[in-house]
């Protein structure tokens, strides 16, 4: 028997990238079609492996699923626990949903068989193992796949529902430009006190190298005073845009943000462009969406400029 190698890994690297885009297309997903890509080639490469006898030990369940977890991380980053696992879970959804219709459609198809001693023999002359599946783990994997199926249905509906308060966020502040996703807050109400200019919360990440790596430290570990009193003793470009915003925190004292005066914020809603120039852009050192759905948190009235 011949068997084309580069042919198998050419038409598994499709139906992997097909599973990957309609995964994406599933949790309305924004994704790199070189990561995905990436990623499809990954499972294509895992599959030429069953060719070679000494790697049999790749074929056990658990090397599969930390496969599938790659795949994954490759094509869609991490992006936080719940985001990941909801990727997770649509994958494998949208992989039994696949392999259920192809298994139906060919039994459908399929002609007339005999069945002896487990083993299917068709007139054209091959041989398949009978699937035999036991009534408690037939019942098991569906509580399964409906709990799994409502899992994610409930994470996609809740995305979309927030998708009506999502824009896009343009900061420039001279030669520098960071473009992120930002939810708008009806509740944020946060000023500069002195001069009551509205302050946006936006992710330190999006900043990138701009941000000294000891600032980083000190923003989260809430010591942002010291930031501005060892201004003068590490090159920052922007020194003298930095502010000092107060706030109250959940358990009500009260608390210090460091923010950062930008020429102007393009807001992108729809077919609608808001400019802001009179903003501050307050550093946030964590996750403001545990799915990563957004990246900064936008104050209303900047929707009024």
């Amino acid at each position: 028997m011949i068997v084309y190698v580069d042919i198998i890994f050419l038409v598994n690297v499709l139906i992997d990238a097909a599973l990957l885009w309609t995964t994406a297309r599933s949790r309305k997903l924004e994704f790199r079609w070189w990561r995905l890509a990436s990623s499809a080639c990954i499972g294509g490469g895992y599959v030429v492996f069953m060719f070679f006898p000494p790697l049999s030990f790749l074929f056990t369940f658990g090397v599969k699923f930390l496969l599938s977890l790659l795949m994954l991380l490759t094509a869609f980053g991490f992006g936080g626990m719940r985001y990941f696992w909801s990727n997770v879970g649509t994958f494998y959804i949208v992989n039994f949903a696949a392999a259920g219709t192809i298994l139906g459609v060919h039994y459908f198809w399929m002609s007339s068989s005999d069945v002896m001693n487990g083993i299917l023999f068709t007139q054209s002359g091959g041989t398949e193992h009978e699937v035999q599946i036991g009534l408690l783990f037939l019942f098991v994997v569906l509580l399964f796949a409906v709990w799994l199926y409502r899992h994610v249905h409930q994470a996609a509906k809740r995305k979309d529902d927030l998708a009506s308060f999502l824009a896009k966020v343009d900061v420039y502040i001279d030669g520098f430009a960071s473009s992120c996703t930002g939810l708008i807050d009806t509740g944020n109400q946060l000023y500069d006190p002195l001069t009551k200019t509205p302050v946006m919360v936006m992710e330190l990440s999006q900043w990138g190298e701009k941000i000294p790596d000891s600032w980083k430290l000190r923003i989260e570990r809430a010591e942002v005073d010291q930031i501005l009193m060892a201004i003068g003793t590490e090159e920052f470009e922007w020194q003298d845009r930095l502010r000092l915003v107060p706030y109250r925190g959940v358990n009500r004292s009260t608390q210090f943000m460091l923010a950062i005066k930008p020429d102007r914020v393009v807001i992108t809603m729809g077919d609608k462009q808001f400019e802001a120039m009179k903003v501050l852009i307050g550093f946030d050192s964590g996750k403001l969406s545990s799915d990563n759905a957004y990246q900064a948190i936008i104050h209303p009235n900047l929707l009024q400029t």
